[in-house]
């Protein structure tokens, strides 16, 4: 059905959702839920807490009305038998018209923490004995999600065939319903049950057409340059150093090296912790390509990570005739030309940036070996265009402090082979971790002062830039000003995410040449610090961050010779005793995994760095497993007539995504 002939929306949302590219209504039914509420699932009152999306039963107490900055809030206390809560509602005044003292309703919402007590805000009420699941749509082209709802409705009604992509007897051996079976069960649930086998019906899909072009990625990408690569042709590089390899950097460098003696280009990804030395050994490859005679480029996502891999690079790999050259935002006029010109002609050797590199106007002479650091905030598709760079397939190697689950790396990155470096350079000493209540804040203060007068440094981290009268999350600028109060003979400076990009910069640079004591910033700081002399690291509102986010908010302390801190301004909690018990960061990505879901531990809702039914498959391992199945039986006679449409159909539906940027 033409989108226009649907009813309840009029003609300016129509246009809204032609310029989008929904033309018919069957798309619409390929635009899944944001989440679901299940009002069977109930939370007893006493054990509600900060953070959880909750339905729950309560009476009403008590209600009441005020004005807070010029808006009208609307207050209830809740009870059960369990304890009591209080529901907030910002500019809804007739709330207070349907809520009767006495009456039983059912509550879903959020529940946040204010003041050290917990609250609902801002949550739907509805009729006691309200049952099922309730599919959540997020608003497109402002049409509310209840709109959009009955236009799914409509939508299905007047579905053509539904075709399914994947063969019957795939679907039998792995017991899934069928494509048609699992759209409407996504859209229209009767059970948590059908639910789930639905889902995990069009997951498999999606990751099995995922896996198809990434396994036809490698097999098809081409010949490679074999190097000659071993210890002997880098032991310049390894010899200049000042410090020696740990073992795990040697055991790397050294899969590394054998990778790359192969016509077959290296796919390899290499974790580790933040500061166990993954940069020297992504240094070392880019001098064996330099010895032969090869380009190396590196791309890192932030300028201020780009500018500082720029300036080590070239105090360990100019002394050894390597020409090193940037490509950033910043560089601009004579400069870009001049290097734009070295990267054609040959001229420049190892070349350091960000996602300025895979720009058009960049040409490469012989591009031999790609370094990504920071993957994940990059996606498949713009490492696949920087790999398009090269006259032949370049080597690859992806770089992450992030601790990725074995599960998540095969969404993240296909098929790359996994290295991990395991071991800190001798000196360093694991961060000491602690939970501090509110009430202990003075005393933090206190501390915070006897290191900064030895000349230590310290990190702040505010998870919201102002103050919301929605979250009670300390802000950025707010606690500033209360530091510069307990601390007055400290320098303070203020860092944030809506700040200039020239004048961040400016900032880091400060604190990282010492003319500042304390940096109290949002998570802008997360990526692409090294300060070894910050010693401190308090993070307000703790428990609005994910696991792996503070374990990465944590490296960036630590750094040096001297103990290091980590305070989590936090009630405590099991998220908070796993911070405090361990600094391996797989033991915290994996709890994380567990805890939050894949998609919050990468950050895919904010950033749609990936396609978000592909990431949350990764907390799946046997769901990942039957697609590995899948896909082998698929290329175990990939030219059958069968595997042969499933691959041209797998390519087509993830370059339509805008995943992958195949080679011509």
């Amino acid at each position: 059905m033409d989108i226009s002939k649907l009813k309840g929306i009029g003609k300016v949302r129509v246009e809204a959702l032609q310029k989008a590219g929904y033309t018919d209504s069957d798309q619409l039914l390929y635009r899944f839920p944001k989440e679901y509420v299940d009002y069977d699932l109930r939370t007893p009152v006493g054990k509600l807490h900060s953070g959880q999306k909750a339905v729950f039963l309560a009476r009403i107490k008590k209600t009441s009305m005020a004005r807070f900055k010029g808006r009208i809030v609307t207050y209830a206390t809740v009870f059960d038998e369990t304890g009591e809560i209080v529901c907030v509602w910002f500019n809804q005044p007739y709330r207070a018209k349907q809520l009767e003292i006495g009456d039983t309703l059912l509550f879903s919402g959020l529940i946040t923490r204010n003041k050290g007590k917990i609250e609902a805000m801002s949550p739907k009420t509805l009729p006691r004995d309200t049952h099922g699941i309730q599919p959540v749509y997020a608003p497109l082209c402002d049409i509310p999600g209840k709109t959009y709802a009955s236009l799914v409705e409509q939508a299905y009604q007047n579905a053509g065939d539904l075709h399914d992509p994947l063969p019957e007897d795939l679907l039998q051996r792995f017991s899934l319903p069928s494509y048609a079976g699992a759209l409407y069960a996504v859209h229209f649930p009767d059970s948590p049950e059908q639910l789930a086998l639905a889902l995990k019906r069009l997951s498999f899909e999606d990751m099995l057409l995922f896996r198809i072009v990434m396994r036809r990625m490698h097999e098809s990408a081409g010949l490679g340059r074999a190097l000659k690569a071993n210890m002997t042709v880098i032991q310049p590089f390894i010899d200049s150093l000042p410090f020696k390899l740990t073992g795990a950097q040697s055991r790397v460098l050294n899969q590394c090296l054998s990778d790359m003696e192969s016509d077959t280009p290296m796919a390899r990804l290499v974790e580790g912790d933040v500061g166990c030395g993954k940069t020297v050994i992504a240094f070392a490859l880019l001098y064996c390509a330099f010895e032969n005679g090869c380009q190396g480029a590196m791309m890192a996502p932030t300028e201020v990570l780009a500018q500082q891999h720029y300036a080590e690079a070239k105090k360990l790999l100019e002394p050894l005739g390597v020409k090193v050259v940037r490509l950033i935002g910043a560089v601009k006029g004579k400069e870009r030309k001049e290097t734009l010109a070295a990267l054609a002609d040959g001229s420049a050797d190892v070349v350091i940036g960000t996602h300025a590199l895979i720009t058009e106007s960049v040409d490469y002479k012989h591009l031999g070996l790609i370094v990504t650091d920071e993957q994940h905030r990059f996606g498949v598709r713009q490492r696949t265009a920087l790999e398009r760079k090269g006259k032949t397939a370049p080597h690859t190697l992806v770089m992450s402090a992030t601790p990725i689950p074995r599960t998540m790396a095969l969404v993240l990155y296909g098929d790359m082979e996994v290295s991990v470096v395991d071991e800190l350079p001798p000196g360093r000493k694991p961060v000491t971790t602690r939970v501090v209540p509110e009430d202990k804040r003075k005393g933090m203060y206190s501390f915070i002062g006897a290191a900064v007068a030895q000349g230590q440094q310290v990190y702040v981290v505010c998870p919201l830039v102002e103050e919301s009268e929605v979250f009670d999350a300390m802000s950025a600028t707010q606690t500033c000003l209360d530091m510069q109060k307990a601390l007055p003979n400290t320098r303070i400076e203020l860092l944030h995410g809506k700040m200039k990009s020239e004048e961040k910069d400016r900032i880091l640079e400060d604190f990282a040449a010492h003319k500042s004591d304390i940096l109290v910033s949002t998570t802008v700081i997360e990526v692409g610090v090294n300060v070894p002399n910050a010693t401190i690291m308090v993070i307000e509102d703790a428990e609005r961050f994910g696991l792996a986010q503070l374990h990465q908010l944590r490296g960036r302390v630590g750094r040096g010779d001297q103990q290091s801190w980590c305070f989590l301004m936090a009630d405590p909690s099991e998220r908070m005793r796993t911070m405090c018990s361990t600094n391996d960061g797989f033991v915290i990505a994996q709890k994380d995994l567990e805890l939050r879901g894949p998609g919050d531990v990468m950050g895919v809702r904010q950033s749609g760095m990936a396609d978000e039914h592909l990431i949350a498959l990764a907390g799946d391992p046997v769901l990942m497993e039957e697609v590995g199945l899948a896909c082998d039986r698929i290329f175990a006679d990939p030219d059958s007539k069968e595997s042969r449409r499933l691959i041209d159909y797998a390519r087509t539906e993830m370059d339509k995504r805008g995943l992958i940027v195949a080679r011509n």
